[in-house]
């Protein structure tokens, strides 16, 4: 109920969202409610009256006497880590304790939501009968839960709102950053990550490269700027809701936990210019057509390290194509119209050819009545969107 004093007061606090609500940003907080510190009252208790504790059920202890050890403790803990033990967070008192909390910050200084640490390995029951509660008296309250692997245990309408899908930045990290898969196995990882899902779940999944718990997306590229702007041009062409950790768009860099926690850069002589407006422009890219926020996705190429699909809605289409290779490479992209194309990246328009079998394309069954002709550089990412119809009015 308290906030770190190297951070701040709670009017700092309170400040910091009236300040954030004024300008249309959502303040989220992170709940870490699986695990504490050796400093936390219940467990400094039981330290003291050991098995005579009223706070013994509220961990899993093997065994007394209880003491602290980083390696060999006689309680259960995250990781193997003594200094974190893990709460039992099917005890009533635990789910109240951590209710009030939740309720506390919510009540008292408005906060817009909570980002919910390793929510697949807390008892479910926590999470219903919170979000019953929750929810009642704050209907717009985001419970994000983080978890590592498939989340659709979680997204039964009695957890959490959405996930932070790792199984998508985990995809993207490998195609891209890496090298480590072609087009083939990425496209294979991405369409059986979404068939997981519902649409309208696919639509709010949290989409990250990186995050405060594994190495920066730049680090993975080896520093390699071409493949950064790459994973961001997918990230902000693809549905869900991207999330960009601060300073990737300045070009941070850093390895796995705490270096990829570096202090943000605020000097502008000391960022990456390009980096930065080439984030801006694709996320305006995203704003302006909504297909790529809520979209169907068809893949269309899967060639080596060459993927394109189509994003489409009821009345947009738009088609992304990356070239994940050191070495030029021409694509044959089949699309639905024989129309003019505009790379929304450069301005560059392509006429579409007719297909000579004109016909359906892949497993999807999407009839495809031309073809583009494309050459992509090396790392060489475009957007491409229609015109208008052959002969038509250009929109």
């Amino acid at each position: 109920m308290e906030i770190d004093p190297s951070f701040g007061t709670k009017e700092t606090f309170q400040e910091l969202v009236e300040t954030c609500h004024k300008y249309g940003i959502k303040i989220v907080l992170d709940g870490v409610f699986n695990h504490c510190g050796i400093h936390f009252a219940p467990f400094q208790d039981i330290l003291e009256k050991q098995e005579l504790s009223w706070y013994c059920d509220w961990f899993y202890i093997r065994k007394f006497p209880v003491e602290v050890s980083e390696t060999d403790a006689v309680y259960e803990c995250v990781g193997d880590y003594g200094y974190m033990p893990k709460l039992n967070t099917a005890n009533p008192e635990v789910q109240a304790y951590i209710y009030n909390v939740m309720v506390f910050w919510l009540n008292e200084y408005h906060i817009d939501g909570w980002r919910l640490d390793v929510a697949d390995e807390i008892d479910p029951s926590l999470w219903t009968r919170i979000r019953y509660r929750i929810k009642s008296a704050y209907p717009d309250c985001l419970l994000l839960g983080e978890t590592w692997g498939d989340g659709f245990s979680l997204l039964d309408e009695k957890s959490v709102d959405s996930i932070m899908n790792y199984v998508f930045r985990d995809s993207v990290r490998d195609f891209l950053a890496r090298g480590s898969i072609d087009a083939k196995m990425f496209n294979h990882r991405i369409c059986q990550m979404r068939s997981h899902y519902p649409e309208e779940i696919r639509q709010a999944l949290f989409q990250p490269l990186d995050s405060h718990d594994t190495e920066r997306f730049l680090w993975n590229c080896s520093g390699d700027i071409r493949r950064l702007k790459l994973a961001a041009l997918f990230q902000m062409c693809f549905p869900g809701a991207p999330s960009i950790y601060y300073g990737d768009e300045i070009g941070l860099n850093g390895d796995n936990d705490p270096d990829c926690r570096r202090c943000m850069e605020w000097n502008p002589a000391k960022q990456n210019a390009d980096v930065l407006s080439f984030y801006k422009k694709i996320i305006r890219i995203r704003k302006k057509n909504p297909c790529l926020r809520t979209g169907n996705i068809v893949p269309l190429v899967c060639e080596k390290m060459t993927y394109g699909y189509l994003c489409q809605s009821d009345n947009q289409q738009i088609y992304v194509l990356i070239n994940v290779a050191e070495e030029a490479t021409e694509v044959r992209l089949p699309v639905l119209k024989i129309a003019e194309y505009k790379d929304l990246l450069t301005g560059k328009s392509y006429q579409a050819e007719k297909l000579v079998n004109a016909g359906y394309f892949n497993e999807d069954m999407i009839s495809c009545q031309g073809t583009l002709k494309l050459s992509l550089r090396a790392f060489e990412g475009i957007i491409l969107k229609t015109g208008g119809m052959k002969n038509e009015k250009k929109q």
